[in-house]
């Protein structure tokens, strides 16, 4: 039996599982709607029984969503979508900007630093069939479908996806208007990814994407700013403990006045910010 990821509700029906340990952690969140339940993101490959046996823990055995959607592909958050897609007999839906990743082969117009600098050289290092065979392995090809552009996504009628481009080309976020729940992918991070030192301290804030696996940075720095103006109370992100309370949109605003990297919304200026302008101060969901 696969062991059990820790699980917590951080919003009516909206359920983080933190998948991993230490800097490779990411999180995949489970969200009840009505009668159904639906997967945003699906963590590094190889935790495909992780994350079911973590929906079974939640809405029983045998239980299979209504759809799987992912905010961005990468490894560490569509690695085990094919895995899941073939175990529940499921599309992924993603941004149609994603669509040119799904294959998972290098395009030099969507590559972002880490690509360029170790993730290519190592792949062409490798033997042709090896290198041919992790290719195959990750990829979404037959299995991914574009996200209606007007419509909400598939299983959450009570959501709406927001376009928040840079980090990927077709990167989105998920919003829930009635309680201003944002699930933020690597858009917005609740752990500072940029900064060893912030890395290992965990402190609280909201902060930037992380450089070296962002596409675009002006766009990412746009797609921040699109986000506050959605005045989250709950800011759920693709790394780091979820953010709840009514700080957590003045973190946001600090966030997107910065550039957005080591210092940002955690940072010296934008706590003090937050706190200043909250009735009460962002803290972090606790897990179970």
């Amino acid at each position: 039996m696969p062991g059990r990821e820790p699980v917590t509700e951080v919003a009516d029906g909206v359920y983080c599982v933190g998948v991993g340990r230490g800097v490779l952690a990411s999180n995949v969140y489970l969200i009840r709607s009505g009668g159904s339940w639906a997967l945003i993101d699906a963590a590094w490959p190889g935790r495909g029984q992780l994350i079911k046996a973590a929906a079974e823990s939640v809405f029983g055995q045998g239980t299979r969503p209504a759809s799987m959607l992912l905010t961005h592909i990468h490894p560490d958050h569509s690695g085990s979508a094919r895995e899941l897609a073939r175990i529940w007999d499921l599309p992924v839906w993603v941004h149609a900007g994603e669509m040119p990743l799904a294959a998972r082969t290098y395009r030099p117009e969507y590559g972002n630093p880490l690509d360029r600098w170790l993730v290519v050289p190592l792949m062409h290092a490798l033997p042709r069939r090896r290198a041919d065979a992790i290719t195959s392995a990750a990829s979404l090809a037959g299995v991914a479908r574009p996200l209606d552009p007007v419509g909400p996504p598939p299983g959450l009628p009570d959501w709406r996806w927001v376009a928040a481009p840079g980090h990927t080309p077709g990167h989105v976020a998920f919003f829930r208007a009635r309680d201003r729940v944002l699930i933020a992918g690597d858009a917005v991070l609740t752990v500072n990814l940029n900064s060893v030192r912030g890395l290992l301290r965990g402190r609280p804030g909201a902060w930037g994407p992380p450089r070296y696996t962002t596409w675009n940075w002006r766009l990412a720095k746009e797609s921040v700013a699109a986000l506050a103006r959605l005045e989250p109370r709950v800011l759920a992100g693709g790394h780091g403990r979820p953010m709840t309370g009514a700080g957590t949109a003045a973190c946001l605003h600090a966030l997107a006045e910065t550039s957005c990297g080591g210092t940002g919304a955690a940072g010296r200026g934008g706590q003090r910010q937050a706190a200043r302008t909250a009735d009460q101060g962002p803290h972090s969901a606790r897990r179970d």
